[in-house]
């Protein structure tokens, strides 16, 4: 697609995730929240299989047995001690280039040091994560993590390029915003296209510890509910939702595009080498690179993030976080359409 279409669209607000292919939708997150409800202490996670179907962990085998609708699994750590786990590195271990969260897979909190993370910071971390026994395993990963943002076109401001998320407005009315990062909205107090135009001012921003933005339009657009799939072709956003780790989704950015992944972490939280830190960030292998901040994160017609950062590139992989979406339309008091 050329600078030109792109720009269009990104005035348009449909610089976000489109899919060429449906990807899983957003059912199991309902079924394994209420699983988890129902099973209190005995309650150690779930994610979805390759087959698409939802595995639940607990920790006895009389929880197994009143399971119905999931596939089972009994295991060691219930999810209040994997919590307890994460919430020592909170406070012993929130080390630039970091992050952590739950894998209901392997039961363990998984923490990842990217290559920002050497000599007494890297025996920090160790020590920490070795004082949890096998709550918890360190892992490397290469890159850095980042928040996904730099200069040039797109939606445009403050000096920077980011992508739009989602086109949402306030149930009842007509009154039209649209949902980009946090780290984005620091940046500016208005959004223009490449030619100037000011097509939105900033209603609320929250970052670092979340990764959300609110710009109302104030330009008279065309502002549909889809998305850019970047071939040509849009896909309409339907509602809004959760993940579950495991699920297959989608991400589309100002700089790469479309570009698909799994879920792997839910709750995560990350330090990024600038210092900042977000938490409760879903976690997934999508690639990312700078400009792609603030673009959506989507199953089907489901949204579920909008992208904070990561770690690699779409050429050699990495790693990406995305603000929950669900969080952001609470706050704000506002809905996809």
């Amino acid at each position: 697609m050329g600078r030109s279409a792109t720009l269009a669209l990104a005035a348009a607000v449909t610089t976000g995730l489109v899919l060429s292919a449906p990807v899983a939708r957003a059912e199991p997150a309902q079924l394994a929240d209420a699983l988890g409800a129902r099973l209190g202490a005995a309650s150690a996670g779930s994610y979805v299989d390759e087959s698409g179907q939802l595995v639940v962990m607990v920790t006895d085998e009389a929880a197994a047995r009143s399971v119905t609708g999931a596939r089972v699994r009994v295991v060691k750590h219930s999810a209040t001690t994997l919590a307890a786990s994460a919430a020592v590195l909170e406070r012993t271990a929130k080390i630039p280039g970091t992050s952590w969260g739950v894998d209901p897979v392997t039961n363990q909190v998984v923490v990842s040091a990217d290559a920002t993370v050497a000599g007494p910071a890297l025996d920090r971390l160790k020590a920490a994560v070795g004082g949890l026994g096998d709550t918890a395993r360190l892992e490397r990963v290469g890159g850095e993590f980042r928040p996904a943002i730099t200069g040039g076109d797109a939606i445009l401001g403050g000096g920077v390029r980011c992508s739009l998320g989602f086109n949402v407005k306030t149930p009842g009315t007509s009154t039209a915003y649209l949902l980009t990062a946090g780290h984005c909205g620091n940046a500016t107090s208005t959004w223009s296209t490449s030619g100037g135009q000011v097509i939105a001012s900033r209603v609320g921003t929250s970052f670092p510890g979340n990764d959300y933005a609110l710009f109302r339009y104030t330009a008279d657009i065309n502002r549909p509910g889809s998305v850019n799939l970047y071939n040509g072709s849009q896909r309409d956003i339907a509602r809004a939702g959760d993940p579950v780790v495991g699920q297959t989704v989608g991400r589309s950015g100002s700089t790469t595009g479309f570009h698909r992944g799994k879920v792997t972490g839910l709750n995560v939280t990350v330090n990024y080498v600038d210092g900042t830190t977000v938490t409760g960030m879903i976690g997934t292998t999508v690639c990312v690179q700078g400009g792609d901040s603030g673009g959506p994160l989507f199953a089907d017609d489901t949204a579920l993030g909008l992208t904070s950062g990561g770690s690699g590139d779409c050429t050699s992989g990495g790693r990406s976080f995305y603000q929950p979406v669900t969080e952001a339309l609470r706050a704000y008091g506002v809905a996809v359409y």
